[in-house]
């Protein structure tokens, strides 16, 4: 039998922020696989390596981590006072199955490079030497980003000596602004800051109790809970969750209760679909504690603990955008995260997570007995790993069936 030989794509392999992910040009992409369905979404499978029963990715280029499994696809944006589109897939691991019901904040920090190197950035707004701001759809949850990218030379700077917490080396610094954060929604649910119209609620959760917790819709719809209310004290490092099947278990289910809750969902087993959204967290007071890198952490230094899993696993550092979400509760008082980091407003939290430490801020204001965020703030670096060309099996691009 036949087998139809490789293609290969133009693509980039960026880090962004404490993540990973295959870049494309909209454009570069093979004809059938530029409009979303079944073929772009087996494309991106295969480009990762997924799905994979073993669960390491060895036939693709993903890195067997939420972190590492991930796709995004740029092009140049019709939309009025933006330059570029940016389209972003979590390829789950082991299963078919691509997840656009979110966005990635990590990898957000790569789109403006990626998008000046791309030549898909007006050239004339490009300068010399100084900072390139880029204005950014982020259509997955239909938001602005507005990245400000060092510029070097008319290109873009990647090295640098910003250090962030969870990535090894230093780099440029790339400064963030996720306009108007709070999540309107995606036609399934949603709508509202806090879906629920309260900043705490009482979350019953079957097989384990009635969890206090803040359900908010910012930067990605995230479900908060206290550290101690689940058994843990913030300082849990990845080992800690990650080799616990029982933990893993319950923080699928108070995931999936809150996702109903939070009208994400209409069935609680619709959760297993939609596995990027929405994140859970626990939160705690401030305490010592040493992180993954040996690095020791004082209480002094941070306002608070958060600990978050992304697609099933305990994230090693922390997803940009549940920062955005972190950012946002901490602004608002009375959330469960602005209670951890001391109970009143915060513009700006530096908290704790497994790799060290992150500072994120937000502006929020209250009218009329709601609250609106107009942005939250954080900076992130990026840089290529890898660029050139990708291959995958030709037959993929053939019509399931």
């Amino acid at each position: 039998m036949p087998h139809a030989p490789q293609i290969r794509i133009p693509a980039t392999y960026m880090r962004g922020g404490t993540s990973k992910g295959v870049f494309f040009r909209l454009d570069d992409l093979p004809e059938v696989a530029r409009v979303p369905g079944p073929v772009r979404d087996a494309l991106l499978l295969r480009v990762i390596g997924s799905p994979d029963p073993y669960g390491k990715q060895i036939d693709g280029m993903g890195g067997a981590t939420s972190s590492t499994s991930k796709t995004v696809i740029v092009s140049k944006s019709a939309r009025p006072d933006h330059d570029v589109d940016y389209l972003f897939g979590q390829v789950s691991i082991d299963s078919a199955f691509v997840d656009w019901s979110g966005n990635c904040g990590n990898l957000s920090s790569a789109v403006g490079p990626f998008a000046i190197a791309s030549g898909l950035v007006e050239a004339s707004r490009i300068p010399q030497d100084g900072v390139c701001t880029v204005r950014i759809w982020q259509a997955n949850i239909g938001k602005t980003i507005v990245a400000h990218v060092p510029v070097a030379g008319g290109q873009v700077q990647e090295t640098g000596d910003f250090e962030l917490d969870g990535v090894t080396f230093p780099a440029a610094e790339v400064r963030l602004e996720f306009m108007d954060p709070a999540d309107e929604g995606d036609g399934e649910g949603g709508g509202a800051m806090f879906p629920t119209g309260n900043l705490v609620d009482d979350l019953e959760v079957p097989g384990i109790g009635t969890l206090r917790a803040t359900l908010i819709n910012a930067g990605i719809p995230t479900v908060f809970v206290n550290a101690a209310d689940i058994g843990y004290t913030g300082t849990e490092l990845q080992d800690a969750i990650n080799g616990d099947p029982k933990a893993l278990a319950m923080f699928e289910t108070i995931r999936a209760h809150g996702a109903l809750r939070m009208g994400l969902i209409a069935h609680v087993e619709e959760a297993a679909r939609r596995q990027h959204t929405p994140k859970v967290a626990f939160v705690a007071p401030p305490a010592d504690y040493v992180s993954s890198s040996g690095k020791r952490i004082a209480a002094g230094d941070i306002d608070l603990l958060v600990r978050a899993l992304s697609m099933g696993k305990l994230h090693h550092a922390m997803m940009g955008t549940a920062a955005v979400a972190i950012g946002t509760a901490a602004a608002i008082p009375g959330t469960l995260v602005s209670l951890a980091a001391g109970g009143r407003a915060h513009e700006a939290v530096r908290f704790g997570h497994p790799s060290g430490t992150l500072r994120v801020g937000a502006e929020a204001t209250q009218a009329d007995g709601g609250w609106t965020v107009t942005k939250a703030i954080m900076s992130r670096s990026a840089r290529v790993l890898m660029e050139g060309w990708v291959r995958v099996p030709g037959e993929v691009l053939l019509p399931a069936g």
